[in-house]
């Protein structure tokens, strides 16, 4: 009986179990994840990349609300929804104020394009 018990220190390390008092039967093999960097500041606005995207927000909404305005004289289908796009990409840079007009003015103009002007045609 003594020869078929074996003491968990005559085994080889291999087979010894690092953490806790049992011998453990298997190998176990951990390692670490590699994953793609943190970045620490990910949730600050730094203040040149806010003037950048604002500043080129603030030419595409202009570009936007000429386009709305335009259209509400001269074909406002076309130049509304155009007008309607350039907004959303103007708010998307920045300009939130700029692309807000555009996009109702261009609404607003395709709806009476197609609502009211047929009746006074």
């Amino acid at each position: 009986m003594a020869d078929q018990e074996q003491k968990f220190e005559d085994k080889p390390l291999r087979y010894r179990g690092q953490i806790g008092d049992g011998a453990s039967d298997h190998m176990e093999e951990t390692s670490a994840e590699i994953a793609a960097p943190v970045r620490l500041d990910r949730g600050r606005v730094r203040n040149y990349d806010m003037a950048e995207t604002t500043t080129g927000g603030r030419g595409i909404g202009f570009a936007a609300l000429i386009l709305s305005i335009l259209s509400l004289f001269v074909a406002p289908i076309l130049f509304g929804a155009a007008g309607i796009v350039l907004g959303f990409i103007a708010r998307r840079r920045g300009a939130e104020g700029l692309g807000n007009w555009a996009i109702g003015l261009g609404a607003i103009s395709i709806i009476v394009g197609i609502f009211i002007v047929p009746f006074f045609d």
